[in-house]
């Protein structure tokens, strides 16, 4: 398709520009970055951040004053420039193009073999800045750290433009230490004179003494700024400052816009923008990085869900999740570090549905030690994106996205099969047959529930069994629906909704699910019942009311479900 413009994977400003891409506008916050000297801004993968930071290195770039208009012109910062707009000598890092190594001898190594390069650049190229560099000469060009403060102090000494230093994924390379088990190589790197704290007191030198404007930092955890902080201790986190919340990220507004474009752009003439966009409510929704800020999409996972779209043709794609995230399970793994704790997490997450956290945590240093410590579990997953707050005392999965990742990590944790024989058959008669839903429910008791030990049912939950058979559901059904989990609705929150996916025989085919879950001490008064409770039957009936009020073309089915342990289960269609 030559007339892309969904930006997936795209982090440069100038080629989004150059190309027309679609660009969501952020530039309203570069005014505010300018109040901060060392400005550090933390979100999860993903977010955006490589693509902020092209912004902003264009913007600040005194060799792009003549493009300027051509770069910003019809977004907020063309119209609202600030005085230091293309005043400064921009240096660029990006640490996580860094090469590991099992020992700290080739580390520093392969540090200074990945930014000597720019800095050098930046002296000797005639497409950067050259021009100030008549008679310059570095004293070592194999120390990064050493090239710089050659820099500062030429620039210091000739009173030439400052430097603007920005590093993207700051903290990528300490991070794959702590995730590969390599603590001690962490705290070398973290502690007394090593590479990277030398290198952050250079930037710190340079900030104090004048001849360098500002360093500009992102990353995914506190963790490595925090240790670092002896060398680095003028860095201001950002982070949980209310004015730069949506710095990053779509909010529903944005979203909404972004939708309306890729739909009259790509939808072949349909407006389906209300079943889309409930669509990416149920899947991408749900982070709020403070207590009461606004929702927020992950940019660059709801722009992968777009351009999918586009490519096919109009049509939903059937899988919905980024498989660059899954590599995000190993972080669960690093910081759980036993069995154990990994079972206590996620038992917490999928069947209570939420973790307690602590506001001052939130706000506290971050070390190392303090990641790893179980009380402060929910905060580290804060970071990393896997958990999101839900209010001022709890936290929760933001999304189906990640909540069918974790049921992934429980069912792998909990040994339990997902050999595909035993569920495709059912799946498959349901959807070349009678599309019979009990049949479903019944696969998933005797083949899904069927392989937990009796004691498990003990703290099973509603929570639980909605969760756990949507996401086996989701493995088999994706191509015919889409989903949504405790999906809001004007009379409540729907337990589970199954939506046919336009263009398929399935379109239009709407069901909607009320779980009731019993402990196994209850199985006998389940056995007698012959019928729901009429509160979960008028609950249902008017979920299905609402939705139809909505998407009046639905053909909608509506079921009650109750489980009772591991003994005995039952299923009534509510006409």
């Amino acid at each position: 398709m030559n007339d892309m413009t969904i930006p997936y994977a795209i982090a440069d400003f100038v080629e989004m520009r150059e190309r027309g891409f679609y660009y969501v506008d952020k530039t309203r916050f570069i005014a505010e970055l300018e109040r901060y000297k060392a400005p550090v801004f933390l979100r999860p993968r993903r977010f955006g951040k490589s693509l902020l930071i092209s912004t902003l290195s264009y913007y600040y770039d005194l060799n792009e004053a003549e493009r300027f208009e051509f770069l910003y012109g019809g977004l907020y910062i063309g119209s609202h420039p600030t005085k230091e707009r293309n005043q400064y000598m921009v240096l660029r890092f990006n640490f996580s193009a860094m090469v590991m190594s099992n020992n700290i001898e080739e580390l520093e190594r392969n540090f200074n073999n990945l930014n000597c390069g720019p800095i050098e650049l930046l002296v000797r190229s005639e497409h950067r800045y050259a021009r100030y560099f008549k008679g310059f000469a570095f004293r070592d060009l194999r120390n990064a750290s050493s090239m710089l403060e050659d820099i500062m102090n030429w620039i210091k000494a000739n009173r030439l433009p400052k430097l603007y230093i920005l590093i993207d994924e700051y903290d990528n390379f300490t991070n794959q230490l702590l995730t590969a088990f390599k603590d001690p190589l962490y705290e070398n790197i973290t502690t007394g004179d090593s590479f990277l704290r030398t290198f952050f007191k250079t930037i710190k030198k340079g900030i104090d003494e004048g001849s360098t404007r500002s360093c500009f930092c992102t990353g995914v955890l506190p963790v490595t700024m925090d240790d670092l902080t002896s060398g680095y201790n003028i860095a201001e986190i950002l982070t949980l400052e209310p004015t730069f919340t949506e710095m990053l990220g779509f909010n529903h507004d944005e979203a909404s816009t972004y939708l309306r474009y890729v739909v009259d752009k790509y939808g072949n003439g349909e407006d389906r923008f209300d079943e889309l966009w409930q669509l990416i409510l149920n899947n991408y929704d749900g982070y709020r990085f403070l207590p009461n800020a606004r929702p927020l999409f992950n940019s660059t996972i709801l722009t992968y869900f777009f351009k999918k779209f586009a490519v096919n043709n109009g049509e939903i794609p059937p899988e919905m999740i980024d498989e660059n995230l899954r590599t995000d399970i190993g972080w669960i793994r690093r910081l759980t570090i036993t069995l154990d704790n990994a079972r206590e997490m996620l038992d917490a997450l999928l069947i209570d549905g939420e973790l307690a956290y602590s506001q001052p945590d939130l706000r506290s240093k971050f070390n190392k030690q303090k990641f790893f410590d179980k009380q402060f579990y929910p905060i580290s997953l804060y970071y990393l994106g896997m958990t999101t707050l839900k209010n001022g005392f709890k936290m929760a999965l933001p999304n189906l996205t990640m909540r069918s990742i974790f049921m992934d990590y429980f069912n792998d944790m909990n040994k339990v099969s997902s050999d595909a024989r035993r569920y495709v058959p059912a799946y498959e008669h349901f959807v070349t047959k009678d599309r019979q839903l009990e049949p479903l429910v019944r696969n998933y008791f005797e083949e899904y529930l069927g392989q937990f030990p009796a004691q498990v049912f003990d703290k099973v939950n509603e929570n639980f069994i909605r969760c756990s058979f949507f996401e086996l559901c989701s493995r088999y059904l994706s191509d015919y629906y889409t989903f949504a989990l405790e999906q809001n609705l004007p009379s409540g929150r729907a337990d589970l909704v199954l939506t046919g996916i336009p263009g398929t025989d399935f379109h239009n085919d709407c069901r909607v699910v009320e779980f009731k879950y019993f402990k196994m001490g209850e199985a006998s008064h389940l056995e007698a019942l012959t019928a729901p409770a009429d509160s979960d039957a008028a609950q249902v009936c008017s979920y299905a009311t609402d939705i139809n009020r909505q998407f009046p073309a639905y053909k909608i089915r509506k079921y009650v479900v109750y489980i009772a342990g591991n003994k005995t289960f039952k299923v009534w269609e509510v006409w």
